[in-house]
């Protein structure tokens, strides 16, 4: 049992020193597919669009690095910032989100 648990510590221990050597590439990583995700971002509720409106509603936050990323999609031209970036989704109107000076008001900034 002892054995057990130490190969459990031992094998935690070196992801964890694995994670922590290759921070940056898992970050550039995660940030150029989360670009991508934007990028192909749509209405139809594919599972790359809802990955990105629940990393954005569970991390509140919106875009890569902020709200203005999504200025350069496609969807941003025809709806606006998607509502998943929205702080009160009761106070989040879809005019809102067409305006970059409102929606920076209303949707997560930091």
């Amino acid at each position: 049992y002892a054995m057990l648990l130490s190969l459990i510590f031992l094998i935690v221990l070196v992801a964890a020193i694995v994670g922590f050597v290759f921070r940056h590439e898992i970050q550039t990583n995660f940030e150029s597919n989360l670009e991508l995700a934007l990028k192909d971002y749509n209405v139809t509720a594919d599972r790359h669009s809802e990955a990105v409106d629940t990393i954005q509603r569970t991390l509140h936050c919106c875009g890569v690095q902020n709200y203005s990323d999504w200025e350069r999609t496609e969807y941003f031209s025809q709806r606006g910032i998607p509502q998943s970036c929205c702080k009160n989704q009761n106070d989040c109107s879809e005019e809102d989100l067409k305006d970059p000076n409102k929606a920076k008001l209303k949707v997560f900034v930091d």
